[in-house]
């Protein structure tokens, strides 16, 4: 690369890692999934299942097909990160040209923002509960809320402190999430046992935990509820199906990204749900109620040791996920506007910033918008970029990409793809109208876009890929020379 393109294009984060420094394992890309599968939503995303009907099996098995599904674009984009050592933002000039680049990174990144405020509202939680839990605060009493901002005082410190520790992680860069990743994995694993142990010694008739019926009386009212919910648990890591090449890029050869990916991520989605599932029915049997949230369990179950141990793990849990999808996306995307000005670090903090300032809180705390608007809703906005993206790497260009000219404004990828941009918002349009339905709760189109709405991930990915290869076939060749290390 030539200085001046060198300067311009890319920085120290951005560059290609050469094969002899990248460190990451297969236990890392596993330990990677299960330190971002460990959280709060995935304990209680099984809650929003059964409580539209599903009975347990049919929830764990809607978690499980939904991760299986989702790893398949996961382990084909990070085919990219590992042959060429690059960061998503990078290998998507190949595709959307260098200027054209920024849309589908940056669309990648306000996503990120988004979940870094929620994970970090949800840490904050914890905490909050926690503190109330061992009586340092008085919970009961905290009730006034502050104006705009809808909280406490006491919830909004408690939501700024993790916040803050986050930050703090941030700016370390990347490595530092990878150790951090490596040794949360067997720990909170561990806490999972612990919880599902709890669970199944504090009730006499283990199968009582199984009991719950399912509500549905035929096939088509199962498939009403079944397709939503499994878009939107493809939804839940649309995201990073996207941005895996940041870390894949660290990985030695394609084996290692694959087989990590695959025994992290389906696995401990399914597990930790099926925990949530079976500890929330103990609960019914222990304290007369069903308790969805691990957060108020914990402060249940009692005893200040207890209570000062579950506030690591949940802090930990919290942490390995937040860092590692919420961050390093968004981090990569703002910096690649402007290398020259903005590091990872810079842009890392940027994020930090822009997950304070949305107001997480709002949007967490309506489950109908949480799966129905935010997870369906950007999904229908991923799953386009997702599906040009697989259609030109492999399809069209056979995975042989100009190394160089990724970083080179006058290179082969120089530019808008305007194929590639015009398959994106033709495949987003039919989801448009579902998504405004869901977002007012009012019926403004009808009813058969929000059917469309209900596939939003399936139906972008697959129009977005079959419009580009019309669009692009004889014009999007592959690169003469494949210049990847990998």
């Amino acid at each position: 690369m030539t200085t001046e393109t060198t300067n311009t294009l890319t920085n120290e984060d951005l560059a290609p890692v050469p094969i002899e420094k990248r460190g990451w394992s297969t236990w890392n890309i596993a330990a990677l999934w299960i330190g971002m599968s460990v959280c709060i939503p995935t304990y209680a995303i099984a809650a929003g299942m059964i409580s539209a009907g599903m009975n347990w099996w049919q929830a764990v098995v809607t978690v499980l097909l939904g991760n299986l599904i989702v790893l398949i674009p996961m382990i084909l984009n990070g085919h990219g990160g590992t042959k060429y050592g690059v960061p998503f933002p990078v290998l998507v000039r190949s595709t959307f040209g260098i200027s054209g680049a920024h849309v589908a990174a940056l669309a990648r990144a306000l996503v990120a923002c988004g979940w870094f405020g929620i994970q970090s509202w949800i840490g904050g939680w914890a905490i909050y509960q926690a503190l109330g839990a061992m009586n340092i605060i008085n919970i009961a009493s905290d009730t006034t809320d502050l104006p705009v901002l809808g909280i406490t005082a006491l919830e909004f410190f408690c939501f700024l402190t993790f916040w803050a520790i986050n930050l703090g992680i941030v700016v370390t860069g990347v490595n530092a999430i990878r150790i951090l990743e490596s040794w949360a994995a067997p720990f909170l694993l561990a806490c999972g046992v612990a919880l599902l142990i709890w669970a199944l010694t504090k009730v006499d008739d283990i199968g009582a935990l199984f009991d719950t019926k399912s509500n549905f009386t035929s096939r088509a009212d199962f498939m009403k509820v079944f397709v939503p919910q499994l878009t939107a648990m493809v939804g839940f890591w649309a995201t990073l199906s996207l941005n895996i090449p940041d870390f894949t890029r660290y990985t030695q050869s394609q084996r290692e990204q694959a087989m990590g990916q695959l025994l992290g991520l389906p696995t401990t989605m399914a597990f930790f749900c099926f925990i949530g599932i079976v500890v929330t029915s103990a609960t019914v049997v222990v304290f007369g109620e069903a308790v969805w949230d691990p957060v108020e369990l914990i402060a249940k179950i009692g005893s200040p040791a207890v209570v000062a141990v579950s506030l690591i793990a949940l802090t930990i849990a919290t942490l390995s996920t937040n860092l590692a999808a919420n961050v390093v996306s968004p981090a990569n995307g703002i910096s690649n506007i402007s290398p020259r000005r903005i590091s990872f670090r810079t842009g890392a903090i940027i994020t930090c910033v822009i997950g304070l300032i949305i107001m997480p809180w709002k949007l967490y705390n309506d489950l109908g918008a949480y799966i129905f608007t935010w997870l369906i809703g950007y999904s229908a906005l991923l799953g386009p970029i997702a599906g040009v993206m697989l259609c030109d790497y492999f399809i069209l260009r056979r995975t042989r990409l100009d190394l160089d000219g990724l970083y080179d404004a006058e290179g082969p990828y120089k530019g808008v793809n305007h194929r590639a941009m015009l398959a994106m918002t033709l495949a987003v349009l039919p989801n448009i109208p579902g998504f405004i339905n869901a977002a007012t709760g009012r019926e403004i189109f009808p009813a058969f876009f929000d059917s469309i709405y209900g596939y939003a991930w399936f139906i972008g990915l697959g129009l977005a890929a079959v419009l580009y290869f019309i669009f692009a076939v004889g014009r999007v060749k592959p690169a003469p020379i494949d210049s990847g290390e990998n």
